[in-house]
C-alpha cells in the first residue's frame, strides 16, 4: 500500500499547531506501519529529522506554496499531476488542502473553518481562496478528519457534509511539557517577567486570538488588585497585525507586559510550567493546543466559553466570554484571590489531560485512513 502525504508544514524550528499535528501523528503512523510505503511531499528543502523511518520516500515538489496563487499551483497542478502519475492508494493532507482532479482517494484534516465565520481575520485573497476551495475539499474527501466535536459539527452544518463521514482526531500533548520545581520556575520568571508571577498567553497575533481584549482585561486586573503580576505573550509576530504592539504601548501597565516573540520549544515548555495561569481567550479555536499543554504542566486555565474550548478544557478552566473585557478581568482577579479554586483547577487538569495524547491521535487518524481504504 502506498500513501502520499502533504508534509509542506514540516519546517524545522517553525512547527505551529498544524505542523505539530503533522509531526506527531505521522511519526507514529509511519513507524507503526512498516509495511506501508509513504511518500512525503515537501515544497522546499526538508530536514532529515522529518524522515521518520525507512518506509518513507521524501520528494520536493515546487513551487513553494505560501500564497493563494502558489497554493493553487502546488495542489491543483503540481501535486495533482504527481498523484495521477503515481496512483497511490490515498493522498493524506494534514492541513486540509486537496488536489481536485487527482484520481485517487483523498483525506483532508480540516482543523477549523474560522475563515468562514471571521473572513476578515485573514488577508483578503487568502480568505477568498479558503472560502472558495475548502467547501470543495470537504466534499472531495473520501472522508474528512478534524480535531474536535465542535469542528465536526461546524463542518457538517456549513459544508453540508454527512456527520458520519467526519472523524474526530483530537490533538495530543508534546512530551516536554511537565511541571517545574519552584526554584526552576523562579529562574524562568527572572528571565521573562522580571521575577514576577505572570499570566501567560501562547499563540500568534492573529485577530482571532483576541489579544487586544486580553491586554485591556490585564489593565483592569492590575488596577483592582494593585499586584505586581505580569502578562507574558509568547508567539509569532505578523507584520500585518502590529496593532497589538500599539495596544501594549497605550497600556498604563505596559512595563508589566512582556512580548517574547516565538520561543524555542524547550523554552516554551518551561514558560508554560512557570506561569501563574494560562489566559487563553481567542474567540475561535478548532481545538486550542495550549490548553492541554497547560494541563500537563499543572498550570490552571482561563479560557473562552466559545467554539471548541469548553469541550477541550472541561472542568479545568474558568470559562469567560471572550468579547467581554470585564469577564476576562474578573476571572483573573478571582484566580488571584482564590487559592483553593486555583488548586482545584490544577487537580481537574491533571485528570483531564489523560484524554489527550499523540498516541491516541495517531491511532484515530490511522483509523480514519483505513476507513478511506
Amino acid at each position: 500500500m502506498q500513501i502520499v502525504v502533504n508534509t509542506r508544514l514540516l519546517i524545522q524550528n517553525k512547527l505551529d499547531g498544524i505542523g505539530w499535528f503533522s509531526y506527531q501523528t505521522l511519526k507514529r503512523i509511519t513507524q507503526n506501519n512498516p509495511d506501508t510505503h509513504f511518500v512525503f511531499l515537501f515544497d522546499r528543502d526538508y530536514h532529515e529529522e522529518f524522515v521518520f523511518s525507512d518506509n518513507i520516500t521524501p520528494l520536493v515538489v515546487g513551487p513553494q506554496a505560501r500564497h493563494p496563487f502558489l497554493y493553487y499551483a502546488w495542489f491543483h497542478i503540481a501535486v495533482k499531476n504527481l498523484l495521477n502519475r503515481m496512483s497511490p492508494d490515498l493522498f493524506l493532507s494534514p492541513d486540509g488542502f486537496l488536489s481536485p482532479g487527482a484520481k485517487c482517494r483523498q483525506l483532508p484534516v480540516i482543523h477549523d473553518i474560522n475563515f468562514l465565520h471571521n473572513p476578515k481575520d485573514l488577508k483578503p485573497l487568502t480568505s477568498k481562496y479558503y472560502n472558495h476551495f475548502f467547501p470543495q475539499y470537504a466534499k472531495l474527501g473520501t472522508r474528512v478528519a478534524t480535531v474536535s466535536e465542535y469542528s465536526k459539527e461546524d463542518i457538517s452544518k456549513n459544508y453540508h457534509i454527512d456527520a458520519s463521514k467526519i472523524d474526530v482526531v483530537y490533538n495530543g500533548i508534546n512530551e516536554g511539557f511537565a511541571p517545574l520545581s519552584d526554584p526552576s520556575q523562579q529562574i524562568i520568571r527572572e528571565k521573562f517577567s522580571h521575577g514576577k508571577p505572570y499570566f501567560l498567553f501562547v499563540g500568534s497575533q492573529s485577530p482571532r486570538k483576541n489579544l487586544n481584549r486580553l491586554i485591556a482585561a490585564f489593565d483592569i486586573f492590575k488596577e483592582q488588585t494593585q499586584s505586581d503580576y505580569a502578562l507574558v505573550l509568547v508567539g509569532a509576530v505578523y507584520s500585518s497585525e502590529g496593532d497589538v504592539k500599539r495596544v501594549i504601548d497605550k497600556s498604563k501597565f505596559k512595563n508589566d507586559i512582556v512580548f517574547t516573540g516565538r520561543q524555542p520549544q524547550e523554552e516554551l515548555e518551561k514558560i508554560m510550567a512557570s506561569a501563574f495561569a494560562l489566559a487563553f481567550v481567542p474567540y475561535f479555536e478548532g481545538f486550542g493546543i495550549p490548553l492541554v499543554e497547560a494541563m500537563q504542566c499543572e498550570t490552571p486555565l482561563i479560557c473562552s466559553n466559545t467554539t471548541s474550548m469548553p469541550e477541550i478544557s472541561g472542568d479545568a478552566a474558568i470559562l469567560v466570554n471572550p468579547f467581554e473585557v470585564n469577564d476576562i478581568a474578573n476571572a483573573m482577579i478571582e484566580l488571584y484571590h482564590n487559592t483553593s479554586l486555583r488548586l482545584q483547577l490544577i487537580q481537574n487538569g491533571k485528570k483531564r489531560k489523560d484524554c489527550f495524547s499523540w498516541d491516541k491521535s495517531a491511532d484515530l487518524l490511522w483509523n480514519s485512513i483505513t476507513k478511506c481504504l
